[in-house]
Order: structure tokens, then C-alpha cells, then sequence
């Protein structure tokens, strides 16, 4: 059987022991289009030929950009990793001008786009970089197609030449670099060594339920971010059928075609699916509205392993074939796990979700750590709401004096690329500090607690950690995002983003008269006053040095585009704070 040891093992493994006849799925024009492992290895050992006939080294790069995950990235992923070259995914949505960072800081020679999109803005700098050519996944006039080196790789007979390749290729080589999205600066190439992500996928194999053979996967989050990418090989090894969303917009959509068993998520996507089933609860009306807001405030205090006793078990069978049935229709009616990732989820929403029967499991990584540090599974008591779960085999958490969070293991990174002060100044040893903070209780479960640097000391000298108070203040339907600010200020203060298409409906629905944009919403007084009981209400929550003592909203949606947030919806804090600074001004003022 295949020993994996590079990335490229993960396919020959699940020939040899799953052979799918649907291993990869991805819609083109309205049908479902299966890819079996076999054509999945034969059409990336035609794109290993076909780079060697292009003049692809070992240790050569080649970028890929794509929109959407699909079949043709994970194809290119393994051609271009037989021959020894390393794949440099870029995040589709950043700047034309962070392209140019990339494909010049990591070299690459030869890149690969989706679509029209991102061909433009490749387009836009190719003639500042080192890319000798552009293909595309879509048909694009004057593009040539990827689909091309399927036709200069078709003669066989070059394939030893491919395997030799291969066989040179240890665990220790360079296999990718991720360009962090980075909340301030230009991104930092992450060096991921084949051992760095094999390791992970099998040291994390062991905490997704999966059944082999059986399971469908629903794969929406970015290919080009580790999280999603190391993902792919885990499904890959458990001989799972990996369905890719159209988008993020289609997901309901293709959920109800496909009827998923699992699929990885991150915090915001969860809050907005919560945020859609709470707007329509609103219309129902008489028994109806009661049954929903019942079953919702028992889901609230939902706790594992039946904790709650017989008689909450009971009322949430109810509540689960009169309410949570529905939600759990909505997503295709067989999701029975969602992996979280990136960002930290409320508990509220672990909690209704589990009682919906769709467990979510809170895991916890960076691109450094290739990334799985800890995840939790529900499976033999391993799952505790709050935390992040157990670290996993192999990988060592270490809390330092200060609170931070160090990590040792085979799934280290490398280093960052062209940046060994950078890479030295984030480790000691073996040990890589991650810049967050957490605690491991009793039973071994890791807490997140804030980050080392965001964390704050106000004039009057008491610390801050301001994702507490965001994440409690997120809990309100009437906040999308907030930024909680007051660095050596005398109190902390928040910048508050309106949720504005829930206000939208709650102006609608209590017949209020106030404008519906969102600047005439920022504007309203009473928007304030109804945001300011939101406030009353976390504030509860903290000691009386750490409470919001003022707030201003933005009439603005934060979104990647509009450079409040990292491709991975990461504030950038600097950046937001620059941007506001008028109403940073008006708070202290």
C-alpha cells in the first residue's frame, strides 16, 4: 500500500484503497461532473509531462488563483508537485498590485487563473513579474486553456521521466507557500514542507467522523488557505466524494442537491445562516412563533453527552422534529458535522447547531502550524463547548508565562520565505509562538482567550483583551462587526458596523420611520439607542475598567473589497482604524 509521504501519495492511496468513482465534483453549466481517482491521477501525470515539456525545475513555482475551488485546482496541485515545483496559491479577491507582491516575491514562472476575474488583474501586472505564460480553468478568448497541456502531455512515454521526478522528491522539500493575508503589512510567505501538511492530515484523520466510502463533502471554503487545502487531503485519504460549491451564495442551493454529510465552515458564514433563520422566525406568528422561540432558547442551553438530564433530552427530541428538522433540511438534511475554523465562534451557535443535530466542531490552527493545532470530536468524550478541543498526535502546546500559546510538532512550518529575522523572531527552538493567548484546563482542552497583540492597556493602566467584548457584542443581531478600541486611552470604546439587513427587516417590522440606508441607519438615533441596550447588556458581562463606555456605528459594510478585512475576514485593525479615525477622534474628543 502507498506509504504517504508527499502530498501526491494522498491520490495513489485512495486508488489503492477507495478507487471513487466520484472523487472529485465540480458543477459546470447546471450538471454535476464526477472526476474518478483514476482520471484524477491520469489528468495530473498528463500535467506533470506537459510542465516538463514547458521546462519546469525542481523548486520552480507555479501560481494558481482560482474563484471557486474545483476539480482543475487539485489536479494542477498534484501535476506541478510530482515534478518537484512548489504550487503558490494566491487568494483570488486581493489587489491587482498584492498580486504583483506575490508573484514576485515568490518567483513564479508560470500561473493558472479561474476566470475572467482574476485573468484581469494577472493581466493588469504580468508585465512587471517573471510569468512566461497565463493559462486558464474557463474558456477565455485569448487565453490559452488549461486543458492544453493534457494534449502536450499525452505521449506516455515520458512518464518515467515523471516518476523519477517524484522519487526525487523528499518529505523535507518545500511543497507550497502561502502568502498569509496578514492584518497589517505585506503578506508573509509561509514555507510548508510536504512532512509539515502530510503529517497534519494524518495526525488529524482520527477526529472527523467520517464514513468511509459513504460520506459526501461539501468543500466552499478557500482552496488557497491551508485550512480548507489540508482538508482536501483528508477527505482525499478517507475515500470521501468531494463536491465543490459554486460559491459561497449557492451553498443553501447545492447543500439541498448534493445532501452533504459534512463540510468546514468559519464562524461568519454560521452567524449569517443564524442571522436567516431568526428573519423569518419573525414573520411566523401565534403558536408558531412560540414553538420556534422555545425550541431556539432550549437549543441556547444545550450542553454534550446528555449533561442537561432526561427531561431536556426529551424536549429537545421535540424541538428537533418540530423546529431543528427544518434547519437541518435547509442544508440538505444529512449534515450531521461542520469543522470551524479561523476565527472564534460563540458558544450561543455551538450550542443551537448541536442541538440541531449539526455538531460543530471548534478547531484551532495557523498557516504556520499547516494548521491543525487542536479540534474537537464528539467521539469519546472529546468535545467541550468553549474550547478548541484536544491538540492532536504529535503536535505539543506549551502555555507560556505570559499566557501565549507555543506550539512544537512535525507540522511546523519551514519558515517565512526570504525572511529569516521574521522566522527567527517567532521562534524559540522548537517551539513557534503564534501570538495568541489560551489556557488548557483540567481535562486537556484548549481555551482561545485573545490575541498577544491586540490586547490593550488603557491610561489607567488595566489590560483590555478585545475580542472578548467583540465576540460578546457579535451575539446581537443588531452588530455585524465591531472593533473594540482604547489603546492607553482612559476607557475602551467600540467602532460598530450595523448589521444593516437585519435592521432593514426590524424597521419594517415595528413600522418604525426611519431611511434604510445604511448611512441613514448609522444616522438614527434610534439605531443608537437600540444599539446602545445591546452594549447595556455585554457590558454586564465585565468588570467595570474592560466595559464599552461609548461606541459610533459605520455607515460602511466592512468586506475584503473595501479593505477592512483579510480574505479570511480577519479585522485589520490599523487599517479600520485609519479609516475611521474621525469617529476614533469623536469618541476621545
Amino acid at each position: 500500500m502507498t506509504d504517504i509521504k508527499r502530498l501526491f501519495d494522498f491520490p495513489y492511496y485512495q486508488l489503492e484503497v477507495h478507487n471513487l468513482e466520484a472523487a472529485l465534483v465540480t458543477k459546470y453549466n447546471g450538471e454535476w461532473i464526477k472526476t474518478s481517482t483514476k482520471d484524477y491521477i491520469a489528468k495530473a501525470n498528463a500535467v506533470s509531462r506537459a510542465l516538463l515539456k514547458l521546462g519546469i525545475q525542481k523548486n520552480d513555482k507555479i501560481a494558481v488563483i482560482s474563484s471557486t475551488n474545483r476539480t482543475e485546482w487539485n489536479i494542477m496541485d498534484i501535476g506541478i508537485l510530482q515534478t518537484g515545483a512548489q504550487n503558490i496559491p494566491i487568494y483570488p479577491t486581493i489587489s491587482a498590485e498584492d498580486y504583483e507582491y506575490v508573484l514576485n516575491h515568490s518567483e513564479s514562472i508560470y500561473c493558472f487563473v479561474s476566470d475572467e476575474e482574476v485573468l484581469e488583474k494577472v493581466n493588469k501586472v504580468k508585465a512587471n513579474t517573471k510569468l512566461k505564460d497565463v493559462y486558464s480553468f474557463d474558456h477565455i478568448k485569448g487565453c490559452k486553456h488549461y486543458s492544453e497541456l493534457f494534449e502536450l502531455g499525452k505521449d506516455e512515454s515520458t512518464q518515467p521521466e515523471v516518476e523519477s521526478r517524484k522519487n526525487n522528491v523528499s518529505e523535507d522539500d518545500l511543497a507550497t507557500i502561502i502568502y498569509t493575508s496578514g492584518t497589517t503589512g505585506k503578506p508573509k510567505g509561509v514555507m510548508l514542507t510536504h512532512k509539515n501538511i502530510v503529517s497534519n492530515a494524518l495526525d488529524s484523520v482520527p477526529r472527523l467522523p467520517l464514513i468511509q466510502g459513504e460520506t459526501r463533502v461539501l468543500s466552499f471554503l478557500p482552496i488557497c488557505h491551508i485550512f480548507e487545502r489540508v482538508l482536501i487531503y483528508i477527505y482525499q485519504h478517507a475515500g470521501t466524494s468531494i463536491y465543490f460549491a459554486e460559491g459561497i451564495d449557492k451553498i443553501g442551493d447545492n447543500a439541498k442537491e448534493i445532501k452533504p454529510n459534512l463540510m468546514s465552515v468559519v464562524p461568519r458564514l454560521l452567524e449569517k445562516v443564524y442571522d436567516k433563520i431568526m428573519a423569518k422566525a419573525e414573520e411566523l406568528s401565534g403558536i408558531k412563533k412560540s414553538l420556534f422561540f422555545w425550541a431556539v432558547k432550549l437549543g441556547e442551553k444545550w450542553e454534550p453527552y446528555g449533561a442537561n438530564g432526561w427531561w431536556y433530552e426529551f424536549q429537545l427530541s421535540i424541538a428537533r422534529k418540530l423546529i431543528f428538522s427544518k434547519w437541518k433540511a435547509a442544508l440538505g438534511g444529512n449534515l450531521h458535522t461542520m469543522v470551524s475554523g479561523s476565527a472564534p465562534l460563540q458558544q450561543r451557535l455551538t450550542r443551537v447547531f448541536c442541538a440541531a443535530g449539526m455538531q460543530v466542531m471548534e478547531g484551532y490552527g495557523l498557516t504556520e502550524t499547516s494548521p491543525v493545532v487542536s479540534v474537537g470530536m464528539y467521539k469519546g468524550k472529546n468535545f467541550k463547548v468553549g474550547t478548541v478541543g484536544k491538540p492532536i498526535a504529535n503536535v505539543e502546546v506549551k502555555i507560556a508565562d505570559d499566557g501565549e500559546i507555543l506550539i512544537k510538532g512535525p507540522n511546523v512550518m519551514k519558515g517565512y520565505f526570504k525572511d529569516p529575522e521574521k522566522t527567527d523572531s517567532v521562534m524559540t527552538g522548537e517551539y513557534f509562538h503564534t501570538g495568541d493567548k489560551g489556557e488548557i484546563d483540567a481535562d486537556g482542552f484548549l481555551k482561545i482567550t485573545g490575541r498577544k497583540k491586540e490586547m490593550f492597556k488603557t491610561s489607567g493602566g488595566k489590560y483590555v483583551i478585545p475580542t472578548l467584548l467583540e465576540n460578546e457584542l457579535k451575539q446581537s443581531r443588531f452588530i455585524e462587526q465591531v472593533m473594540v478600541v482604547g489603546e492607553g486611552e482612559k476607557m475602551p470604546a467600540a467602532i460598530i458596523q450595523p448589521n444593516f439587513e437585519f435592521i432593514k427587516d426590524w424597521i419594517e417590522h415595528k413600522k418604525k420611520s426611519i431611511g434604510t440606508t445604511p448611512a441613514e441607519i448609522a444616522a438614527s438615533q434610534e439605531v443608537i439607542d437600540r444599539i446602545q441596550k445591546e452594549v447595556d447588556t455585554c457590558n454586564k458581562h465585565f468588570g467595570n475598567w474592560e466595559q464599552i463606555k461609548r461606541f459610533e456605528l459605520t455607515p460602511d459594510v466592512w468586506s475584503v473589497d473595501g479593505g477592512q478585512l483579510t480574505p479570511t475576514m480577519k479585522m485589520k485593525r490599523d487599517i479600520i482604524k485609519g479609516m475611521y479615525q474621525e469617529l476614533y477622534d469623536k469618541i476621545y474628543s
